[in-house]
């Protein structure tokens, strides 16, 4: 199964099928077998729609999909009688292609109804070996991108990065904050933490879109890096929320940091929006002041922020 992130090599990948349909047809013209010019003719321009569809939105997308499917089916059900020596090569396409194409789910439905179509063409009984082996693949087949998924999934949870930018996830924030706060206690050393609020990002998504929301996190997050230090440590809060960690820091050394966030940001040149604007507030750490006390602090001055 091919992620919705790939329309461009799946257009590619259709194109080039219409291609080999029409040098087919074109082949069977040459060599005079006449009565196999029909499918790959029609089936060439069908497969090029597909290739633009699947370009366009993504109901069309969809459509092309089952397009594809569809004219590959009929083009393996016509070939099964027909051939004796590769007939599992035949029959091994079919569950492939619905997998690739197809979310999980509705593509092992799929597989599971139509296999015995697939084995009735082939003329292939239950208890053969060849059937056997059909019913195998369709089974692993099934399995390999199920196993992507659940590695996937795995690997979203345990990753401490949020989904959509580069800051830290809230749990892991907090650890290493707790954590930076014990170390400044021990040590006897300061620690500021800087506020920071995207006003637009809410905005940006609805208005522009998905892609426009993107790119205000991307630029976002790379001006807090390039104006912070390497050791500092920027997390994600909240939706539009984030704090930078920045331990031996002062409250007049943060308050520097930001100002500079802030005037890097605004100068940042969007498609969409423009500059990117930043309301920032700067939480320092008082001496002997609790991780509990700190945190009220900085969801209070969050709050603050987002209230405008």
């Amino acid at each position: 199964m091919l992620t919705p992130d790939t329309p461009r090599l799946l257009a590619c990948l259709f194109a080039l099928g219409a291609v080999l349909l029409f040098g087919q047809a074109l082949w069977h013209y040459l060599i005079g077998d006449y009565t196999r010019i029909l499918l790959p003719a029609l089936f060439a321009p069908l497969m090029l729609t597909a290739a633009l569809m699947r370009l366009g939105e993504q109901e069309t997308a969809r459509l092309s999909a089952y397009l594809v499917l569809a004219c590959s089916y009929l083009l393996v059900a016509t070939h099964l009688p027909k051939e004796s020596t590769l007939e599992l090569l035949w029959l091994g396409l079919p569950p492939v292609l619905t997998l690739l194409l197809l979310p999980l789910g509705q593509a092992t439905l799929l597989n599971l109804v139509l296999a015995p179509i697939w084995l009735l063409l082939a003329n292939l009984a239950l208890p053969s070996p060849e059937s056997l082996a059909y019913l195998t693949l369709v089974v692993a087949t099934g399995l390999a991108p199920w196993g992507i998924r659940h590695q996937h999934a795995l690997w979203l949870v345990t990753d401490p990065r949020d989904q959509e930018c580069s800051a830290l996830k809230a749990a892991p924030l907090l650890e290493r904050l707790k954590s930076e706060v014990e170390r400044a206690d021990l040590l006897d050393q300061r620690l500021a933490v800087a506020v920071l609020h995207l006003p637009q990002l809410e905005m940006a998504g609805e208005q522009f879109g998905g892609l426009a929301r993107q790119a205000l996190l991307n630029t976002f997050c790379a001006t807090v890096s390039e104006h912070s230090r390497d050791h500092d440590m920027l997390g994600r809060i909240g939706d539009a929320d984030f704090w930078l960690v920045m331990p031996g820091t002062s409250e007049s050394g943060a308050l520097l940091v930001r100002q500079r966030i802030e005037e890097a940001a605004a100068i940042a040149t969007l498609h969409d929006t423009g500059g990117v604007e930043v309301r920032g507030a700067i939480c320092p750490l008082s001496p002997k002041q609790p991780f509990m006390e700190l945190k009220r602090r900085l969801d209070a001055t969050t709050r603050r922020l987002a209230d405008g």
